[in-house]
């Protein structure tokens, strides 16, 4: 019985490892948020042709290690024109490499890594898998969206900029929080010192 249970579970896992197309994952990004990617990928090939994947890679480099030497070892994989989110996060880098120069015109990519930057470094009790889940799939949507205005396209299944006033908002009542955990168990305690000249 465990020897079948077992094998379903392979047989899943490659399924879902075989139908990867957008993502190269060392097992860095869960499945649930690799199938976003794959949806949102697919979508912004079928409109614009440019094929966007995302490397996710727990492999350590030299601090002056070039992305584009890297990403050499995939590239044979991948199809014309292609962008490509490079996410290390042993190395702590984060790049965004482009098989043709015009396609940076295409994309800001300061405001596309802010996406995956902000999460990252966010201060909260989110697993490391949450956050790079998030980060990946926000930054490639960000992308995506970005690619496919370029090309006058809309895409479906990107997370719309909506999203990120919710964002937003949560971040901010977390840090309301903080404040107010912060006011009542230091700083109210020493003003009342103060106060009655304790």
């Amino acid at each position: 019985m465990r020897q079948i249970a077992g094998a379903t579970l392979l047989m899943l896992l490659l399924t879902f490892s075989l139908s990867a197309h957008y993502l190269i994952n060392d097992h860095l990004i869960s499945p649930k948020a690799g199938d976003v990617i794959e949806k949102i990928g697919s979508e912004l090939q079928q409109k614009t042709g440019i094929h966007v994947y995302v490397i996710a890679s727990n492999d350590r480099l030299d601090r002056r290690a070039n992305l584009y030497e890297y990403v050499k070892k995939y590239e044979k994989s991948f199809s014309r024109p292609w962008v490509a989110i490079l996410f290390l996060p042993n190395n702590k880098r984060l790049g965004i490499l482009v098989s043709d120069p015009d396609l940076k015109k295409a994309y800001e990519a300061s405001r596309v890594k802010k996406y995956a930057i902000d999460i990252l470094g966010s201060a909260d009790s989110n697993s490391m898998q949450s956050k790079y889940d998030v980060a990946m799939v926000q930054a490639y949507s960000e992308l995506a969206d970005e690619l496919a205005a370029a090309k006058k396209v809309k895409l479906t299944q990107t997370i719309k900029n909506e999203g990120q006033w919710i964002i937003k908002i949560i971040t901010w009542l977390v840090y309301l929080g903080a404040v107010l955990v912060f006011w009542v168990y230091f700083g109210r305690p020493i003003y009342m010192r103060i106060r009655h000249g304790k």
